[in-house]
């Protein structure tokens, strides 16, 4: 057993050294005390990520070099930004890319679901393939290609906005015929043509929002409708030499519309990687009844004005909202991986983590809300038990692939909260190393002093504030 020390507030006495890091030991201070159980485990974590799609990823483009840099570190980097883990892109059906669409591989009708594709590839994919590349470089290994629709021809409405079925699933036939293959073929290729410029799609999408009809990019799907697609993508894949990518389902406008859906999608169960659900018209607050891993795939604060602070009345654009918003879905409904909608983009709403004016390059605290959970809980970490409370203090644990272990502390209330924090189970996990982080009004990640004493942590936590703790054994800092 082990424990630390985290100072954050109060009187200091008596430096000393751990591991080659001068810290300070406070007096012990009376509070709440919590175990971290590393025996005790949960859910995998894939990661926490955004999207550039429909040409938001244009927009990155069209900063100056320097700018463009700092927008994707803000993104991505592990040791500058929020460290996001995730890459939503989005796969086009538009015939061009007029407005914010996003163009098709193969913008005109073959002539047939039977006929010869006529593939049309532009190496820049509306500017999301330059975005994987630059995510990759910082670390990104997921890369979610996930379709809005297929392209209008395939369709019973013979438009890739407006709705529509693809046709050949149940209940949508066509006089052009059956297009299921012809979409999964489709869907191969996009991934293909993402290989070539050696970038790994890692997830795959056929629909989004199948439960909404909108005047862009969208396609109507029940969950027997989308089990007979995957019933056609699987075996696509697999004799694609593809089955490594794993085929996500199906992206509905809230989580409640995708719980519905799942007896559905039962007969292929086997075929299907993640879950995916939206927050739009319900937020993830208790589990789906799923063995498969469950992402929340998009969330934003869609239509408040642009604000940049962690806390001011706790609004839907504040940071330590999103802090929250991430804790109860990882938390109470175990998903794995959680991404908001934009990552950068222009305008003056909240819909993107980060704001583009100009040549202007603004990051907002609901950057930092996911950076603080992205940077130090990183994909493949583990979820593990922690036992009792403290007023107004939400509290998760995670140990990562790395054997480190990042406690996760949310402080809601006006007032520090002291806590006390021990740590058991494991095999053997004994500290020598630890490092602490905060994010409030005041702070973006920002590094704290940190204590081993007797086994026992003792941390004084900001009011509205969010702090991890890092713990590591063996020599340095963990960062």
């Amino acid at each position: 057993m082990m424990s630390l020390l985290v100072l954050i507030a109060g009187t200091v006495f008596l430096p000393f050294t751990v591991s080659a890091r001068t810290v300070s030991l406070e007096t012990r201070q009376a509070g709440s005390t919590i175990t971290i159980n590393l025996d005790q485990k949960y859910q995998t974590i894939d990661g926490f990520g955004c999207s550039e799609a429909f040409q938001r990823a244009v927009q990155i483009s069209q900063l100056t070099e320097e700018q463009q840099q700092y927008t994707f570190d803000l993104l991505f980097s592990t040791t500058k930004g929020a460290g996001l883990s995730i890459l939503r892109n989005g796969i086009g059906s538009s015939p061009d890319m007029s407005s914010d669409h996003m163009v098709s591989i193969q913008p005109k009708n073959p002539g047939g679901p039977s006929s010869p594709p006529h593939y049309v590839w532009d190496g820049s994919d509306n500017k999301q393939l330059w975005v994987s590349q630059e995510a990759i470089k910082r670390g990104v290994k997921t890369i979610y290609a996930n379709a809005w629709s297929a392209p209008g021809y395939m369709k019973t409405n013979n438009n890739d906005a407006n709705g529509g079925t693809l046709c050949g699933v149940g209940g949508a036939s066509c006089s052009s015929g059956d297009w299921r293959q012809a979409y999964a073929d489709y869907l191969v290729q996009y991934i293909k043509f993402y290989l070539e410029a050696n970038v790994t799609i890692t997830h795959l999408g056929f629909v989004n929002e199948p439960d909404l009809t909108t005047s862009y990019a969208s396609m109507r799907f029940s969950g027997s409708q989308a089990a007979d697609f995957i019933k056609v993508l699987g075996p696509t894949l697999e004799k694609a030499n593809l089955s490594s990518v794993g085929i996500n389902c199906c992206d509905t406008e809230g989580w409640s519309s995708q719980a519905g859906m799942l007896s559905q999608l039962s007969s292929v169960d086997s075929l299907i990687s993640t879950i995916t659900a939206h927050s739009y018209t319900s937020s993830p607050g208790s589990p789906m009844n799923t063995r498969r891993r469950v992402w929340q795939t998009e969330a934003a604060d869609l239509n408040g004005q642009w604000q940049g602070g962690w806390y001011s009345n706790g609004g839907a654009g504040d940071g330590m909202t999103w802090a929250n918003n991430i804790y109860t879905a990882v938390v109470n409904a175990n998903v794995s991986g959680y991404l908001y909608w934009i990552g950068a983009q222009t305008g003056s709403t909240n819909s993107k983590l980060v704001r583009i004016d100009g040549d202007k390059v603004t990051p907002s605290k609901r950057l930092w809300a996911f950076g603080q959970w992205s940077r130090f809980v990183r994909p493949g970490a583990i979820r593990v038990g922690i036992q009792g409370t403290a007023s107004g203090v939400r509290m998760a644990a995670f140990q990562n692939i790395d054997g480190s272990v990042a406690v996760q502390i949310i402080n809601s209330g006006g007032v520090a909260a002291s806590i006390q924090i021990k740590v058991s189970g494991g095999d053997g996990f004994n500290s020598s190393i630890a490092a602490a982080f905060v994010t409030d009004n005041s702070h973006d990640i920002s590094d704290l002093t940190v204590s081993l004493n007797e086994e026992t942590a003792a941390a004084s936590v900001p009011g509205r504030a969010m702090v991890t703790v890092l713990l590591k054994q063996g020599s340095g800092v963990p960062a």
